[in-house]
């Protein structure tokens, strides 16, 4: 049986139902979009019984030729580090389809286009024919361009004209960088085995541009400091619920196909380490110094989701197992953490109509289940020990030190910067006297409970007993690390 492809077409069936349904039926359009997204969480979910973790090959694969003379193949396959990105795609795309209970206006093409925006989502992580993986890469913007631009807030123009520009800039580069590595393949193919085969006999300074351009291309989707310009208008314009998804699978999306990058053309990654240790670097102080500054929480989330995916980065530059196995692993904690702490501001800001943290005051008194849940995201944020950050932060710690020793501290520098801003939030929302305007502020509701509880879950679970996880990617982290090494040799 194909399960990828039922997989992969499950969210796209629930949106063809969803585009059928009477527009004035808003209910019915929401517990329709969110069973589709259900039934692809679960059948990602049982992916885990078919999944063998000893092996470090892509497995379940499907493969039917699209363009024979173009070398096109409709590819599909997961490993360790792709299948990870499967589940939270499916997970956090069900929890935004939970939170857009708000969503009243035009609720049919809403509904419709977040279940588009998964599907495209889930086949960027299971392609494994770069000419697929691009076309799904491509097809994430136009839903996310309408979701912005029509459900979003006062700038929500200006903000999907600049997420789509920066993202089809980046876009440019990485095009040119496969159709050269296209041209490099003997047998012409875009299948990522056979490019990867090819890439490697490239000399090594053509390697080097080749991966300068997947680096901008995917470095605009992480984001990567300078190229990151886009981020924080996006979240403060797109509606929270997409927020979740921009922040919790998007980035993932830029990371998980420099990791493709990397694996492909591990010769200039290796003569591009220290480029890559320093923009991480330079990333992880700078987005956190710009969130501390910030008062608009959801633009102090996206700043210090730049200073996340930073670490993301320098796990990935460390070019070692365990090193590698904290950017994967932060990859998903951070998914979670996003997650949740966009969907806790986003639920606060409908009942409040405000994201300044100077206009709040103690709602643990009005609200004690908002208080709880969102402290919970925010000390998860900062990576304390018990949750999936801490053992994502720490691995890359380990993996970095051992090369890079004294500047890898910088690390910690980011965690001190983080922990000032989300104590600072925290405070401002849970201590002092309650004010006039927040004194009637509805608790959280038993789906909004639901949908915080799970995340919730996932990130302590992940801190306390991670090791599922790291079986699930520890085959394919050591097939990854061990290229590397080979071309150090």
């Amino acid at each position: 049986m194909h399960w990828l492809t039922l997989l992969l077409v499950t969210p796209l069936m629930g949106s063809l139902l969803v585009s059928v349904l009477p527009g004035h039926r808003v209910k019915l359009i929401r517990r329709t979009a969110i069973l589709a997204a259900s039934l692809a969480l679960v059948l990602a979910g049982a992916l885990w019984l078919l999944f063998d973790p000893a092996s470090a090959h892509m497995q379940l694969q499907e493969s039917v030729a699209w363009n024979p003379r173009l070398g096109t193949a409709y590819a599909l396959g997961i490993d360790g580090i792709s299948y990870p990105m499967v589940v939270l795609a499916a997970l956090l795309s069900l929890i935004a389809l939970m939170a857009s209970a708000a969503i009243t206006d035009r609720p049919k093409g809403y509904y419709l286009l977040v279940l588009l925006l998964e599907s495209a989502m889930l086949g960027v992580f299971m392609a494994r024919d770069w000419a697929l993986f691009y076309v799904f890469w491509e097809l994430t913007l136009i839903p996310l361009f309408f979701l912005i631009d029509r459900w979003g807030g006062k700038n929500r123009q200006g903000a999907a004209l600049n997420f789509v520009l920066y993202t089809m800039g980046g876009s440019v580069f990485m095009l040119i960088s496969l159709l050269l590595l296209f041209d490099a393949a003997p047998s012409h193919s875009f299948s990522m085995s056979a490019i990867a085969e090819a890439a490697r006999t490239l000399p090594e300074q053509t390697q080097i541009w080749i991966f300068l351009g997947l680096l901008i291309g995917f470095g605009v989707k992480m984001p990567i400091f300078p190229i990151h310009g886009w981020l924080p208008l996006a979240h403060v314009e797109a509606p929270s619920p997409v927020s979740i998804l921009l922040s919790g699978i998007l980035l993932k999306m830029g990371a998980y196909g420099l990791i493709r990058a990397a694996e492909t053309l591990p010769a200039a990654v290796m003569a591009l380490q220290i480029l890559l240790v320093v923009l991480a670097l330079i990333s992880l102080i700078y987005g956190g110094l710009l969130a501390w500054r910030q008062t608009d929480l959801k633009a102090m989330i996206a700043y210090s989701s730049v200073s996340h995916m930073a670490v993301v980065l320098l796990g990935i530059a460390t070019l070692n197992v365990v090193g590698l196995t904290g950017a994967v692993m932060q990859m998903v904690a951070h998914g979670l953490v996003a997650g949740a702490t966009f969907l806790m501001i986003g639920l606060l800001y409908q009942r409040t109509h405000t994201r300044d943290i100077n206009q709040y005051s103690s709602l643990i008194k009005v609200a004690p289940r908002f208080a709880f849940f969102t402290t919970l995201a925010f000390v998860a944020a900062v990576a304390l020990p018990g949750t999936a950050g801490f053992v994502a932060e720490l691995h890359v710690l380990i993996g970095g030190f051992k090369d890079w020793q004294r500047w890898v501290l910088m690390l910690s520098l980011g965690v001190l910067i983080s922990a000032a801003y989300a104590i600072r939030t925290v405070g401002r929302l849970f201590t002092g006297p309650v004010r006039a305007g927040m004194q009637d502020i509805l608790d959280l509701q038993r789906t909004e409970i639901m949908a915080a509880s799970v995340l919730s879950a996932g990130i302590l679970l992940l801190g306390i007993f991670p090791a599922p996880l790291l079986t699930l990617m520890q085959a394919s982290v050591n097939q990854l690390a061990t290229l590397f090494a080979g071309v150090g040799q």
